[in-house]
């Protein structure tokens, strides 16, 4: 079964699935799937932020199918909102299947971030036009 669509926002993040991250089933860890997203969105949210960012919530984390070893885990990841200081950003993980050389989502989530000054402290998110880096 492969999925007729092409996943939306930007391809973030390619890694390749090895045997070294699997479960006890034989398929690859669900927590080294989680980080892979954790990685991808976080590279959106400081892109967004102009800066520091941190996680905060993970939201509507959905498992569709299993990752196998082999696999391409390609995690592609959106800004879907903003607030004063935080973020939601929308990710899709595909894999695309070693054997098959078919792409499939395998699970989709919302990462909630939030903009942090040197200190930890939260920050606004600046406008979308604002230059980065800063001068």
């Amino acid at each position: 079964m492969s999925d007729e669509r092409q996943p939306d926002g930007e391809a973030t993040l390619r890694v390749l699935a090895m045997p070294s991250d699997v479960n006890i089933n034989g398929d690859i860890f669900g927590g080294w799937v989680l980080s892979q997203m954790d990685i991808a969105s976080g590279i959106i949210a400081a892109q967004r932020a102009k800066g520091r960012v941190t996680t905060v919530a993970v939201d509507a984390m959905q498992f569709i199918r299993p990752v196998q070893v082999g696999d391409i885990l390609c995690v592609w990841a959106w800004v879907e909102r903003v607030g004063r200081s935080s973020m939601g950003i929308k990710i899709e993980a595909w894999a695309v299947r070693h054997r098959r050389g078919v792409s499939e989502k395998v699970t989709e989530a919302v990462f909630t971030y939030v903009a942090i000054d040197e200190d930890g402290k939260p920050r606004a998110v600046p406008q979308e036009d604002a230059a980065w880096p800063p001068r």
